[in-house]
């Protein structure tokens, strides 16, 4: 049987490729994005209750009323956005199931949507099986500051929705409120559709703020604002995500959702409506996070690696231009098989694979191993 794949050109991707050479190699893995250290044990009994009390069956198709309840309570504590539980949030299986749903709802033939480049790989493939046309506005290392004068010549009459990613991966930079504020300007009476990726809202450093799409009306009135449990309490594998818009955009997402998925797991829902009762839980995790990204950064501030902290996410870009003139494809396969510490190439996140010398570490690991990694890359 001859297949005509919808996705021609896609390969392997670059986690599976180092995470395999990561096991083959034995070398210390901080390509992907998952922590190495457990989720809370009372999260944990949590779900487990939940199990041993019969929610074990379908959960609502839009997500568990009472974990609404409590995001719409989060949200609105944040960030003074009221969103209705009932019709304008749905829990979603991992964040990237509600960026594919959201996508799905909306792209047809030639619909065009910008991309910030570099960028999460899992925007294009998702425009491209709905035929429409990824547009790229790629941002330049070190700094990945947008200008704004290009990203205004990118819009054309074909623009149906803009995807942005704040706290970013993989650059760990933040957009400020004039960025937001730009780009309010720039989608006010117009009919483009905002997918504003927020996986990392918790996770920011030096005592910046998170500027949520939902904290500016002109904004939130045609936004998605999606949300991950996993990336906030340390369980990537649970695939717990959840998505805000306004009523009318969320009619049509739950239109796609209920037959995509047609609900998360039901246990954890009523685990995670219980554990966000107390905001400790992620009020305090940018501290956390930047304790560790500080250990990282002192611990290899004498080596020849370059570099700007990381403002946001778990991820601090280092660069090798001092090291080597390897493409960073091959340095970090090279970093793993010769040097036993994983990595992962940001050009494979960016337009054409544009290499500017920069590979991703996780540093959402515990001491121990951010300390053997670090000890390896200061002798590099």
């Amino acid at each position: 049987m001859q297949i005509n794949s919808k996705l021609p050109s896609l390969k392997t991707t670059i986690f599976t490729i180092m995470n395999t050479l990561a096991k083959e190699h034995n070398a210390i893995n901080l390509s992907q994005g998952f922590p190495d250290f457990d989720t809370d044990s009372k999260l944990l009994n949590l779900v487990t209750n939940a199990m041993n009390s019969g929610y074990n069956q379908y959960a609502p198709m839009a997500g568990v009323l009472s974990l609404r309840e409590q995001i719409a309570k989060k949200i609105d504590g944040l960030y003074g956005a009221k969103y209705h539980p009932e019709t304008e949030i749905t829990v979603t299986v991992g964040a990237t199931q509600a960026i594919f749903t959201i996508i799905a709802s909306f792209i047809r033939k030639d619909d065009e949507v910008l991309i910030f480049k570099p960028a999460y790989d899992c925007y294009e493939p998702a425009i491209e099986l709905h035929n429409g046309k990824p547009i790229y506005v790629q941002l330049k290392a070190p700094t990945y500051k947008i200008n704004w004068q290009e990203v205004k010549e990118k819009i054309t009459a074909k623009t149906k929705m803009i995807i942005i990613n704040t706290p970013h991966n993989p650059s760990g930079s933040l957009w400020s409120s004039m960025d937001m504020l730009a780009l309010e300007k720039l989608v006010k009476n117009t009919n483009i559709i905002l997918l504003s990726d927020e996986v990392y809202e918790h996770i920011i450093f030096d005592d910046f703020d998170h500027q949520s799409a939902c904290k500016y009306p002109h904004l939130k009135e045609r936004t998605f604002v999606v949300g991950s449990f996993g990336k906030t309490f340390h369980n990537t594998g649970w695939k717990i995500g959840y998505c805000a818009a306004p009523a009318e955009l969320m009619h049509e997402f739950r239109k796609v959702h209920q037959f995509n998925v047609f609900c998360a797991n039901h246990p954890m829902q009523i685990a995670f409506a219980e554990y966000l009762k107390v905001d400790s839980h992620y009020r305090n995790l940018s501290q956390f996070y930047q304790d560790k990204r500080d250990l990282f950064l002192n611990e290899i501030k004498d080596s020849r690696f370059k570099f700007i902290p990381s403002k946001g996410t778990y991820f601090q870009l280092l660069d090798y231009s001092a090291i080597s003139d390897e493409s960073d494809v091959d340095f970090v396969k090279r970093l793993a098989i010769e040097f036993k510490v994983a990595a992962i190439p940001v050009s494979v996140f960016n337009s054409h694979n544009l290499d500017q010398k920069m590979i991703r570490f996780c540093f959402a690991k515990k001491d121990e191993t951010l300390k053997k990694a670090t000890n390896i890359l200061t002798k590099i």
